[in-house]
């Protein structure tokens, strides 16, 4: 559920921006996210485990409620504001919204390894140090781009 808003928010750039930057960008993001979701199911299935039926929605389709079970999801009315803004502002709340969301995912991280016994399975524990460092990383970008047009 949390990777496909990220996926939704990114498919967005096409239509509301020229920005070349953020273009990059979210083509990476996307592409990182949609594998991650690709292991996340795979990982489930070969534990006989079910798979939320976030994973299979898109964010609008989801009760209000189900959207606030994950950190750093961007509201329904944060996802209407990305969807109406173009250009410059579409810029400003994309990197606002994903910084926010990849926080979100470092949380869920912190929460999984904090938690006594979780994150033991060898994939899993490489799999969420590869979120950390790669969300740390896209923060850090994403920063950047704000601080040169905030």
């Amino acid at each position: 559920m949390h990777h496909a808003q990220a996926v939704d928010m990114t498919a967005l750039i096409e239509s509301h921006t020229q920005n070349k930057d953020l273009r990059s960008l979210g083509a990476r993001i996307s592409s990182s996210q949609s594998d991650e979701i690709k292991f996340m199911k795979r990982w489930l299935a070969v534990r006989g485990q079910p798979i939320s039926q976030g994973m299979h929605d898109k964010h609008h389709n989801m009760s209000h409620e189900s959207m606030h079970l994950m950190p750093g999801m961007l509201t329904s009315e944060q996802m209407e504001s990305l969807s109406k803004a173009r250009g410059e502002e579409f810029d400003r709340l994309f990197l606002i919204g994903m910084i926010q969301h990849h926080g979100g995912a470092l949380t869920m991280v912190k929460d999984l390894f904090d938690t006594a016994g979780a994150g033991q399975d060898a994939e899993l524990f490489n799999f969420a140090t590869d979120v950390d460092s790669g969300q740390r990383a896209e923060i850090r970008i994403m920063q950047g781009m704000l601080e040169k047009n905030p």
